[in-house]
């Protein structure tokens, strides 16, 4: 997980961005936790993590790599993010393109942020350029222009959403306070960090 020198700079940028927004002390919510990556760096920075991973593979991992945080109890697993009530919730690395719709989860996800609370999450950039050698993207970029949205015929059920289809399906619970990049990031930058302020 921490191989790619892309990968690992983008992940500084998206735990930098959290933790600067994070008021000290602050509960969060790591939603799609992964292996424990950025929940072992939220938590050594003095905020309870709870972690919430649906798959048990990563959450085997998870158990090993954040062992120390689990028995002192500064990460706590959560069956369900509804067991929590936290500032923020964090979810990295296009945890949220396995969606094919967001309403859902951002009214569920008003009940367990607080007032003035935020989501920031990670997302695969739909118009980053780099893809464009791939015949999915070429077959979709119609998709992309007339709905702002398309889903990728494969096992891992990756959905593509430009920025203003999941600004949508947030309201009227949260609103996009920031959206990173802009301008001829779109074209360069593989992943878009997107800010919504709950409301």
């Amino acid at each position: 997980m921490l191989a790619s020198q892309r990968d690992r700079l983008v992940r500084d940028r998206f735990q930098k961005l959290a933790l600067d927004l994070l008021p000290s002390g602050a509960d969060v919510l790591d939603f799609g936790a992964g292996t424990g990556i950025d929940a072992k760096v939220y938590a050594a920075n003095g905020h309870l993590t709870f972690v919430h991973e649906p798959s048990a593979a990563m959450c085997e991992y998870m158990t090993q790599y954040c062992r120390d945080e689990i028995a002192c109890k500064t990460i706590i697993t959560a069956a369900s993010p509804l067991t929590c009530k936290v500032q923020a919730v964090t979810a990295n690395f296009a945890v949220l393109n396995h969606f094919a719709d967001h309403t859902a989860l951002f009214e569920e996800l008003s009940l367990v942020v607080q007032q003035d609370g935020f989501v920031l999450a990670n997302m695969l950039n739909p118009y980053y350029l780099g893809d464009a050698r791939y015949g999915w993207w070429r077959a979709n970029i119609m998709n992309l222009v007339r709905r702002g949205h398309y889903a990728i015929a494969s096992e891992s059920h990756i959905h593509r959403f430009s920025p203003h289809v999941v600004t949508r399906a947030a309201a009227p619970y949260f609103r996009l306070e920031r959206l990173i990049p802009r301008g001829f990031g779109w074209a360069t930058d593989l992943y878009m960090f997107l800010l919504f302020r709950r409301t």
